[in-house]
């Protein structure tokens, strides 16, 4: 499913649209027997992954669209998103985030994310990197290309690299790690986010 449209002409869409095709091509990917297969997020099969990054794709309508406070979505996306086809919940989530940070104006609007409010540009810039990240995960996960575009790499270092130092906090990310020398611009970011590359 490729998200992205003719009328993408912001540059941020354009990366947004890109990640969650990445992040896509992937789960179109996982072999029925993967489902249960373990990841680089320790606690997380790839169904578990992969129902994190439905959840979080759920959140951006009714963040973005609607204006709704967390506490009125309250545990909505929580449990399973995934149901008994998880193509298709990743195809109909994503192109609903897609759709509603595309809409005319929704990047001036601002969020209220758990940890205050921010604008719409900075939510999209953060869900790009994280579709990024995780692209590399399901991409161990379950054996596929682990090599992702150099300009997502870039994208995501630079929206990354302010606030990683806070990742670790979240207790979603393990501590940063040492890259080793000479390290190309992915392995950096990787070992920013506390993946062993």
């Amino acid at each position: 499913m490729s998200t992205t449209t003719a009328t993408d002409s912001n540059p941020l869409l354009t990366r947004h649209a890109e990640a969650v095709d990445l992040f896509g091509d992937r789960v179109h990917a996982v072999r029925g027997d993967q489902w249960g297969a373990p990841t680089p997020c320790t606690d997380w099969s790839v169904r578990d992954l992969v129902n994190h990054l439905v959840s979080e794709q759920l959140w951006v309508p009714a963040m973005v669209r609607d204006g709704a406070m967390i506490e009125a979505i309250g545990e909505t996306f929580d449990g399973d998103m995934l149901g008994p086809d998880p193509l298709a919940s990743w195809d109909t989530a994503a192109r609903g985030a897609h759709d509603a940070f595309a809409a005319p104006g929704a990047l001036d609007h601002t969020v209220h994310l758990s940890h205050g409010d921010t604008s719409a540009t900075d939510y999209c810039s953060q869900m790009v990197a994280d579709l990024v990240v995780h692209a590399w995960d399901l991409s161990r996960a379950i054996g596929a290309d682990e090599q992702l575009p150099d300009n997502l790499v870039k994208f995501a270092v630079r929206e990354v690299t302010p606030y990683a130092a806070d990742l670790e906090k979240s207790g979603l990310f393990a501590a940063p790690v040492e890259p080793p020398p000479g390290a190309d611009v992915q392995t950096k970011l990787l070992c920013l986010l506390g993946r062993q590359p």
